[in-house]
């Protein structure tokens, strides 16, 4: 049986991407200085303005709005005509100390209160986090979002390496993957769009793009003469950025994770502390489901993981590996249980979660590169 299946991805130009680098940018700040930084920032950017605001209790001292402007000026954006200028843009910074209330949860767990002897910090908020992983792809990830996380990192390396000198920041892509039998055969469907300068002809951004975007990205064997390419489809995209459309931290969870391909929880990454289980708890259940997979005890699995606001241990994990488990999932779960803490305190020791290692999330999907420390392959 065919069917087709399409996801996304965005440039860091992107508005959204934008504040989401922002956040992390102002994260690993602050971690720099004091590791046990708590940090929920928050960015909205729109018309030659962003506006910074959340949560941040920290040793440190940083200054917010020199890094606001520094991350904006490694994006690219230098023009206030056309999207934003990060010399003359307006910062607005608006940040106070973490809720005492949430705070009592977060550094002593319900457990520990009770006497259970569990020494350990409180989740930092209720949710559910889901982790998935297939065999489609070396980073086994699903091939629809691998694609299209690749070729929005491939129009960002044409742009900032000068070989598409006219290519602004902001930009997006899209993936189709038609299926056999829940195998992926080849690629039906490519969409890009992006930002560029208005001296260039449609035609010269079509042929750049196919060229030097699409081409050395997508294997050959997925192409054929059936497959169909949208290239700024609009016909024009010369505003972009903040300018063309407000940005804000959070808004890209899809992008995110796995494209759509498997569940989310609802809770947005960038910009939180490893305390927040919404950001530690999803990068845990990657690093499970992967391995799963990476084992041979399931061709794909998802993983989901559900927390209460100040109490330690999960209330529930449950596995799916759709049929494709060559165990049963029973044991499954059995061995994630013996294997791991999955207490935040458990976490963020066993995956190095205080490290300021998250501006190297942000774009292009947080999962599926393999120097960040959830996407290590283990015997489990």
């Amino acid at each position: 049986m065919k069917k087709f299946f399409t996801s996304e991805s965005v440039t860091e130009g992107h508005p959204d991407k934008l504040c989401d680098y922002i956040s992390d940018s102002v994260l690993d700040a602050f971690l720099e200085q004091d590791k046990n930084s708590r940090v929920a920032c928050e960015v909205v950017a729109g018309k030659g303005e962003i506006y910074v605001t959340g949560e941040i209790t920290s040793n440190g001292t940083v200054d917010i709005e020199q890094v606001v402007r520094q991350t904006i000026k490694e994006v690219g954006y230098d023009n206030a005509q056309t999207d934003i200028d990060y010399r003359t843009c307006k910062v607005q910074i608006n940040i106070s100390k973490q809720s005492p209330d949430i705070a009592m949860g977060v550094d002593k767990s319900l457990e520990d209160k009770e006497g259970e002897n569990v020494e350990s910090e409180g989740a930092g908020d209720q949710g559910i986090m889901f982790g998935y992983a297939c065999d489609e792809t070396e980073e086994l990830m699903p091939l629809a979002i691998s694609l299209a996380h690749k070729l929005s990192r491939r129009l960002t390396e044409v742009r900032k390496e000068g070989i598409l000198t006219y290519l602004r920041p902001d930009g997006k892509t899209e993936v189709t993957i038609e299926y056999e039998d829940d195998i992926p055969k080849r690629v039906d469907t490519v969409v890009i769009s992006t930002q560029h300068l208005s001296d260039v002809s449609l035609e010269q951004i079509k042929k750049d793009i196919k060229e030097n975007v699409i081409l050395p990205v997508i294997p050959n064997e997925l192409l054929d003469e059936n497959t169909k390419y949208y290239i700024n489809p609009t016909g024009r995209f010369v505003i972009g950025g903040p300018l063309g459309d407000s940005g804000l931290t959070g808004r890209k969870i899809i992008v995110d994770t796995y494209g759509g391909y498997a569940r989310h929880g609802g809770g947005a990454f960038s910009g939180k502390d490893p305390s927040k289980v919404d950001r530690s708890g999803a990068y845990i259940a990657r690093h499970i489901a992967k391995n799963i997979v990476a084992n041979g005890y399931a061709k794909k699995c998802e993983i989901e993981i559900s927390y209460v606001i100040g109490v330690a241990k999960p209330i529930s994990i449950f596995v799916d590996t759709f049929g494709t488990n060559t165990i049963p999932e029973e044991e499954i779960v059995e061995k994630i249980n013996n294997k791991f803490d999955l207490t935040p305190r458990g976490i963020l020791n066993y995956l190095g979660l205080k490290a300021p290692i998250y501006r190297k999330t942000t774009n292009y999907g947080h999962f599926g590169k393999n120097d960040l420390p959830w996407e290590k392959i283990i015997e489990l």
